[in-house]
């Protein structure tokens, strides 16, 4: 071996420190997540695969003119790649359910109080206003929203945010039942709504998009981004006269940046910026936030059910939350566990799917104030 050669491998194992090591630990443990529990293993695995990358020794990816670095500057940095992802989601998303019971959009915005409960609490917990509104995006339960508003706000943030939008989002079915049960009665989840909605036609499928653009544009022009690229996917879709751009979005496109941005988000995961007190602190304030989302769902949700005079399930609450469509399934299952006639799958959808523009409303709430747009 040349001394050249051995210069160089000695060079890179000195490079090695405890911090460098135990991050690649942790994005090993996210690709194990990905491939073992297939917990979002889209996201988490190249994210894992970033993080692993990022924190090699000398590794060339990370330097000015790196792969790993381009990516984060020409996706993340402007944030094009959140963008584009919502366009794939609005391609996917039907809104019947929502459009089908209108009164469901009050179930999604009652499933955002966590946004706002946790950048309290985490002003309390020292961090700054920025810094807070970033955390407390956590709260919508929406990956992309959280990239979106975290890189505007607080960049340095943005791989513990990220991780912990994307791992909780995973843990739906393990976060949300036990406080489904808890705070919803044996006869209140028991509640049978018809499965059906009323029906939906084409021309109210294709304008909603459009109203809900010209609305969210006019009243919080900062969300217009957000808003606007979900509602483009979704005009595309209903229209029926581009499906060849409905498939590439939802597809092609979609994949593409997914992985894209997975590699961008995992790059930002380096030793020397995750490793600290705060990290810990985002952790526990993500999971105070969904659960804070759930709670607040559901019990608007039996409030509902109180001025129906019972006919609505409080359990529908708890999908207001933007992570589509696990948390809607999730209301279903929990429904059946109580009645295996009771179908719930319908109006959780209309639920989910209010969350979803909430959760962007939201979004674009909070980087109005601390823009003084």
């Amino acid at each position: 071996m040349s001394p050249d050669v051995l210069a160089s491998l000695l060079h890179g194992v000195m490079g090695l420190s405890p911090g460098g090591l135990l991050m690649m630990s942790v994005g090993g443990l996210l690709i194990w997540l990905a491939v073992a529990r297939d917990y979002e293993p889209v996201l988490l695995l190249p994210i894992g695969s970033g993080c692993l990358l990022a924190n090699l020794p000398l590794s060339p990816l990370v330097e000015e003119e790196g792969m790993l670095r381009i990516l984060y500057d020409m996706g993340v940095g402007n944030e094009v790649f959140p963008l584009l992802i919502f366009i794939g989601i609005g391609a996917m998303t039907d809104f019947g359910p929502l459009l089908g019971n209108p009164r469901m959009v009050l179930l999604g915005a009652a499933g955002q109080f966590g946004i706002f409960g946790t950048l309290i609490l985490a002003l309390l917990l020292g961090f700054r206003l920025d810094e807070a509104a970033s955390i407390g995006i956590i709260g919508a339960i929406d990956g992309p929203t959280s990239i979106y508003v975290s890189s505007e706000l607080a960049p340095h943030l943005l791989g513990p945010i990220s991780v912990c939008a994307y791992s909780y989002m995973a843990l739906v079915p393990v976060i949300q039942p036990p406080i489904m049960r808890a705070l919803a009665s044996r006869r209140e989840r028991r509640i049978r709504m018809p499965y059906s909605h009323r029906p939906v036609g084409r021309r109210a499928r294709v304008l909603f998009p459009i109203v809900v653009t010209v609305i969210v544009g006019i009243l919080v022009p900062m969300a217009v981004p957000l808003i606007g690229m979900l509602m483009l996917g979704n005009l595309m879709k209903e229209s029926g006269v581009v499906e060849r751009l409905v498939g590439a979005s939802s597809r092609e496109i979609a994949n593409t940046v997914t992985l894209f941005l997975g590699l961008a988000v995992g790059s930002t995961m380096r030793a020397d910026s995750f490793l600290q007190l705060d990290t810990l602190k985002i952790l526990a304030l993500g999971i105070f936030a969904f659960a804070l989302d759930t709670a607040a769902g559901l019990s608007f949700g039996k409030l509902m059910c109180r001025l129906s005079g019972g006919a609505l399930n409080p359990l529908v609450g708890a999908a207001g939350i933007s992570a589509f469509p696990m948390a809607a399934r999730v209301v279903n299952k929990v429904g059946l566990e109580e009645d295996f006639d009771n179908f719930l799958l319908m109006h959780a959808m209309g639920a989910n799917t209010a969350g979803q523009i909430a959760s962007v409303v939201a979004g674009g709430i909070v980087l109005a104030l601390l823009s003084g747009g």
